[in-house]
């Protein structure tokens, strides 16, 4: 299956976060994040921060099972819940 699926949008204590991944030929091929936690300065600090790291992770696994990144908890658990989505209507 190829195409692009959009993963629920996941509600965090510092706001929303979703992605959307890209695949092609049955593999992911993109990780985009269309929205991060956005409640304070601090907290669009720590997900520019945090968000290529389980990017990095979900083109390596293939999948949402990636590790939490250190310091961005509300974050990395946003985008776990989202990918997992995304995967689940792409049929991977």
């Amino acid at each position: 299956m190829s195409g692009t699926f959009d993963g629920t949008t996941a509600q965090t204590q510092f706001g929303p976060v979703q992605v959307e991944i890209v695949v092609s030929a049955g593999k992911i091929t993109d990780v985009k994040a269309l929205q991060l936690t956005d409640q304070g300065g601090r907290s669009v600090e720590i997900s520019n921060y945090a968000a290529p790291i389980p990017r990095t992770e979900a083109l390596s696994a293939q999948s949402a099972n990636i590790q939490s990144v250190s310091g961005a908890t509300y974050t990395s658990q946003g985008y776990t819940t989202s990918l997992q989505a995304a995967l689940d209507k792409s049929g991977l």
